[in-house]
């Protein structure tokens, strides 16, 4: 397969029953809409586009004006996370098929593996700028300032017992783990298994925080694999609800539960930080400057993987790269920035606009 991967900065709604223990609510109102077909009315086929819910807001900005400034029909956007779009976009070769992968994280070699056995082999990944996971809650609520290590000690399935094992993680209240912290339920309301948001956050956050304790130090040199399990594994007890691919579901959630947390994408505070606010994490504000530096701790890089093979089937795909990668769409000037985006350096600006020109001539030659 041939992928280049861009270059990246750094290597609840509603109460919930107890007595249910029900911690998936994904299939709850999300606001997601049924897209339109693959074909405009003069039978040109439409760019599809599929995957995460943190990248879907700029992609979606980008097809509008792409649309109606262009003799291309408006490309389709569905939100399927960052795992389901990289499924759905791995089946096939086709017209009719995902074109484009939106992702806020790199593919996995099991991901590459599904291409390949469906003969998609010409990949080419491009990064469109940054983006930073913050832990919300509403505008009336205490302000948060957490440590990696508290977000792991209050999220984690299992937590050092002191006797060198495990235990079932115990803590019901934030102020059980700080006295620092609000006497209020641990209850975050976050992104499935299948959001590339939630790769990052139990990467970049959970796993960063348990080197904070000597056990999980300890484990990680004796056996990375149990490692990996303890501090990925996030607690089905309810501590943590799953809210499907939607972030405007767990801001809406927030306002209506000002006790809990909501994990999502910089993006979305932007466009509500009038009703929700972000915890400062190890100390540090989320700000645009914060999460571009990578002072910010869970900063990240997001990126578009374009299907090569498609290239020939679906008219304007190379041009929707060219305009997504522009100076007027992701530059630090770009109209992309209203919606969040964090802009890459110039150097890898560049370099990414050169790939993209690169995918034009390739085609031109075969």
């Amino acid at each position: 397969m041939t992928a280049r991967i861009g270059s990246i900065l750094f290597p609840l709604v509603l109460l919930f029953s107890a007595a249910c223990g029900r911690t998936d609510l994904s299939d709850l109102d999300t606001g997601d809409t049924i897209p339109p077909p693959p074909v405009s009315a003069d039978g040109t086929h439409k760019i599809r586009i599929v995957g995460s819910s943190t990248v879907a807001p700029f992609a979606t900005t980008v097809a509008e004006r792409f649309g109606a400034t262009t003799r291309y029909p408006t490309p389709i956007v569905e939100t399927t996370g960052t795992g389901g779009g990289f499924k759905t976009f791995c089946q096939k070769i086709g017209p009719d098929r995902p074109s484009i992968s939106d992702a806020s994280r790199m593919i996995t070699e099991s991901e590459q593996a599904l291409c390949a056995e469906n003969g998609i082999t010409e990949i080419t990944a491009l990064s469109v700028g940054f983006d930073g996971i913050v832990l919300a809650n509403a505008r009336q609520a205490p302000t948060l300032d957490l440590t990696k290590e508290e977000v792991f000690l209050a999220l984690a399935a299992h937590i050092p017992d002191g006797q060198g094992g495990f235990r079932p993680n115990p803590y019901k209240n934030w102020s059980e783990i700080s006295p620092d912290l609000p006497d209020e339920p641990i209850m975050v309301l976050g992104p499935p298994p299948t959001s590339g948001t939630r790769d990052a956050f139990t990467e970049l956050g959970m796993e960063q925080g348990a080197l904070a304790l000597p056990e999980l130090v300890e484990l990680k040199q004796a056996d990375p694999a149990a490692f990996r399990l303890r501090t990925h594994t996030i607690r089905t007890d309810g501590a943590w609800i799953d809210l499907g691919e939607n972030d405007t579901a767990i801001i809406q959630s927030l306002i209506k539960t000002p006790t809990a947390v909501g994990v999502l994408g910089y993006s979305f505070l932007e466009q509500n930080g009038d009703r929700v606010k972000a915890a400062h994490l190890d100390g540090v504000p989320v700000t645009f400057e914060a999460i571009a530096s990578g002072e910010y701790g869970l900063s990240r890089s997001m990126y578009i993987y374009v299907k090569n093979q498609n290239i020939p089937l679906v008219p304007g795909l190379t041009e929707f790269v060219q305009e997504f990668v522009s100076d007027r769409a992701m530059g630090p000037d770009g109209y992309l920035l209203e919606k969040g985006l964090i802009p890459l350096p110039d150097e890898l600006r560049i370099a990414e606009q050169e790939v993209a020109r690169q995918l034009e001539t390739r085609v031109a030659r075969e």
